[in-house]
């Protein structure tokens, strides 16, 4: 009898071993692929493609916070980002950044 209970317990722990082996090692969750994918892929643009941007009207889009800017501190500067038209920004489900409240102030009080 006990000689059977350790063969059973001996051919489990090979299935278990078996089938766990592969597919647990490989497994990633979703989202760490993408980060790698997304981190890798943008890198930071430099001056001259920030001063070519703004030339041709592109906007920067932050695709982390799904923000786009047309101008400003963080216009080319966002970690995670890229130049698009602003059309294809609005399309894209992105929306514009909202302006600083002291140049809102400037704005309300210079229209009066």
């Amino acid at each position: 009898m006990k000689k059977l209970l350790r063969l059973h317990l001996a051919s489990f722990a090979v299935a278990t071993t078996l089938l766990f082996s592969g597919s647990a090692w490989a497994f990633e969750p979703q989202g760490a692929k993408s980060t790698k994918a997304a981190s890798t892929a943008t890198t930071a643009p430099t001056a001259q493609e920030i001063a070519d941007a703004k030339a041709k009207g592109l906007v920067w889009v932050n695709t982390s916070t799904k923000v786009y800017h047309k101008d400003g501190q963080f216009y080319g500067t966002t970690k995670h980002g890229k130049f698009m038209t602003e059309a294809d920004a609005q399309k894209a489900g992105y929306r514009a950044a909202q302006e600083p409240a002291a140049s809102k102030k400037s704005t309300s009080s210079s229209k009066k």
